[in-house]
């Protein structure tokens, strides 16, 4: 049920928070913040919508496929949650914007109030309805996208939240790191250097034990933005989401490991890393636009259990050429999250903050300060003016380094036949939603 109180601003538009993610699709909907693409096929005709929708316009629409073919009526995939500021504001709870700096500034002013949430621990969950033990696992039952022509195969795991316990602090970590499927009871997980999923997956490797882990590949899309979110060693982001949201999660633990996952997502998986057993992981095309890394030998994962609800729903965070179908949200956190530092550090007068989209969401950042006086040059500059002490310019140098213009990585997009193709196929869609 769908309550909704005219003037409250308890949870954005509503009383209480979303449940899952099913309700904040419904929520999303009722905002006119979600298309639905019917019969478009898991080979890079997604990924290539993605790219065509959140390159048309700004405040795109978050995708809905459904109707996959050579796929189970009912299952379905969710692109771009949070990839506007209405959409955003929904998932945090935050007041209807207006604008993208209002939900800047309601973030700012809601993590000066908030406190970690720690989970509640239930026994049973919608995530329990159906179990593939052991012998019938199959990944592959779902889905799951390529998303680009280089990639080096289908990720279920883009949208997802990685789950690890720490063997010596006893505190769960959940990142969000890509999961390439090898085969149907086989994925590889990449965690760059320094993430805390890195750091505790090799406490187990060197006391010589494997590492158990869970993959939850559908879920509120809060803890999606908790996972990608830099939070301190030791905070947990079921503790973090939880404290946006003004009460717990609800959690069910796993069979074989008892990690703890959401009792209300779309598809966990489950299973264990060993140091020595590895797989060629990658290439994949990342959040900064390019194919940046390298093929590499990466820990392999057994998933020797997958929960899963009926007819679930998989998430997509499709890295592309910015902008991508998650990257608005990033950049209103760290917009947020650097306007609270420069002000920590002294600065005054800064009227707003902004993060660019095309800058991967972090590295084309923006600061408008009010300005108090003329900008000062010294009597060396050869553009000062005789008679003023004073200039004013910018350059901002974005050329690929001559020296490697022959082996710079490629772009992460879609080929200019592919994206025409795609874009016939879909043209009266597109042309109803604004990006035709």
């Amino acid at each position: 049920m769908l309550e909704k109180t005219q003037g409250s601003q308890g949870f954005n538009d509503y009383e209480r928070p979303h449940a899952d993610l099913r309700e904040f699709i419904a929520r999303a909907e009722r905002a006119g913040e979600v298309v639905s693409i019917k019969g478009a096929d898991w080979k890079l005709e997604m990924g290539t919508l993605a790219e065509i929708v959140n390159h048309a316009r700004p405040e795109p629409p978050a995708i809905l496929f459904d109707d996959v073919p050579g796929y189970a009526k009912g299952m379905r995939l969710l692109s771009g949650a949070t990839n506007s500021s209405k959409r955003l504001a929904i998932a945090l709870g935050l007041p209807v914007p207006d604008h993208p700096l209002d939900v800047v500034r309601a973030y700012r002013e809601r993590m000066k109030r908030h406190r970690p949430i720690a989970p509640t621990t239930v026994t049973k969950g919608p995530v329990l309805e159906n179990i593939d033990r052991d012998g019938k696992v199959d990944v592959l039952k779902f889905p799951v996208p390529l998303l680009h022509e280089h990639d080096g195969g289908r990720y279920i795991g883009t949208d997802d939240l990685v789950i690890m316990r720490d063997p010596d602090a006893d505190w769960v970590n959940g990142g969000t790191y890509r999961a390439m499927v090898q085969d149907k009871n086989h994925v590889s997980l990449w965690i760059s250097p320094g993430k805390h999923g890195r750091q505790i997956r090799e406490k187990y490797f060197r006391a010589g034990k494997p590492c158990p882990v869970l993959i939850s590949c559908g879920h509120d899309p809060l803890l999606f933005l908790a996972g990608g979110n830099e939070l301190r060693f030791g905070l947990c982001e079921y503790d973090y989401a939880g404290g946006h949201r003004g009460e717990p999660y609800e959690i069910v633990l796993s069979e074989l490991y008892g990690l703890p996952m959401p009792a209300h997502a779309e598809i966990v998986l489950e299973g264990e890393m060993i140091e020595d057993v590895k797989a060629r992981e990658g290439p994949f095309g990342e959040f900064t636009g390019y194919y940046a890394s390298s093929p590499s030998q990466q820990p392999l994962i057994e998933v020797k259990r997958v929960y899963y609800r009926d007819d679930p729903i998989l998430g997509i965070a499709s890295p592309m050429r910015p902008p991508s179908d998650f990257s608005f949200s990033k950049c209103v956190m760290k917009a947020g999250m650097i306007w609270d530092e420069v002000e920590r550090a002294g600065l005054s007068g800064v009227t707003g903050v902004w993060v660019h989209e095309f800058g991967g969401a972090r590295m084309f950042n923006v600061v408008a300060i009010k300005q108090a006086r003329r900008a000062w040059s010294g009597p060396l500059d050869p553009l000062l003016d005789a008679a003023s002490s004073t200039n004013s310019r910018a350059i901002i140098d974005a050329c690929r380094p001559y020296e490697r213009l022959a082996d710079f990585p490629m772009v992460a997009r879609a080929s200019p036949e592919l994206r025409q193709k795609v874009k016939e196929k879909f043209a009266d869609l597109l042309a109803t939603i604004g990006c035709g």
